[in-house]
């Protein structure tokens, strides 16, 4: 399976609905762009990245999902807490850290195009 073998996967995030705003909501979380081009950008942040594309469905915003395994969740809580991102991007209230049912305890950002990430500690 040598032949087979991959690096990284890198979703396409949608961003379009405000590309600028998308871009400065994503470094305020800690993402670093890496690249930009015609319509779309990179980001990264420790072995993470995605890329952010200029492009906007609203159904595809409001039922795209990320998850983002962080290795301190109250640290990365505080850090959310602290950017103000509603007042800052105009987005939802994000949802503090909580047990699922499946065993999970995860934090809830939704980003400017209505797309949702949940942030895990692994």
């Amino acid at each position: 399976m040598t032949s087979l073998a991959t690096t990284t996967i890198r979703p396409f995030v949608p961003g379009g609905k405000d590309f600028a705003l998308s871009k400065r909501f994503y470094q305020a979380l800690g993402f670093e762009i890496t690249f930009e081009a015609a319509g779309v950008a990179g980001f990264a942040c420790d072995a993470g990245s995605f890329l952010l594309q200029d492009y906007y469905d609203e159904g595809w915003g409001n039922n795209f999902m990320m998850q983002l395994i962080v290795k301190d969740l109250d640290a990365w809580w505080a850090h959310i807490q602290s950017l103000d991102l509603p007042g800052s991007f105009g987005v939802p209230d994000p949802r503090p850290p909580a047990l699922m049912p499946w065993g999970l305890t995860l934090a809830y950002v939704i980003g400017p195009c209505g797309e949702l990430w949940h942030v895990v500690q692994g």
